[in-house]
């Protein structure tokens, strides 16, 4: 049992850096990428508009809640319920978020949904 544990937390760290090493070589950034910042090109990504659009502080945390019910989805946590007018996507809350005790085990249950989303949207072959 705790071999595979130990696997499980390599196949994890693996993954994680696979996914450092795509945004940092498709994104040409130097020095260290935060989780908020993946995060946020997840939105990004979601929104479909990020070239040449001027986006206000309302909008760019918009775009971090975007990012987390997409990440969230799978998890069971969200459901898409659809784009509005301007073409942004809505979910609704369908599940209680986990409370966690440590920002560890927060940024831990984050980088997993990344993983995935990368996975799932065939970004990575994880």
């Amino acid at each position: 049992m705790k071999k595979e544990f130990i696997i499980q937390i390599q196949q994890f760290h693996f993954n994680w850096n696979q996914v450092i090493l795509y945004i940092r070589n498709h994104f040409f950034i130097e020095g260290k990428i935060d989780l908020i910042g993946i995060i946020y090109l997840i939105g990004i990504q979601e929104l479909g508009k990020g070239k040449n659009r001027f986006l206000n502080r309302e909008d760019k945390i918009n775009i971090l809640h975007i990012a987390i019910c997409r990440i969230l989805e799978p998890f069971g946590y969200y459901v898409f319920i659809g784009k509005d007018r301007e073409g942004w996507p809505h979910y609704l809350l369908i599940k209680n978020l986990p409370f966690f005790l440590k920002n560890e085990e927060q940024s831990f249950f984050l980088k997993k949904a990344i993983i995935r989303y990368m996975s799932d949207e065939k970004i990575l072959e994880i």
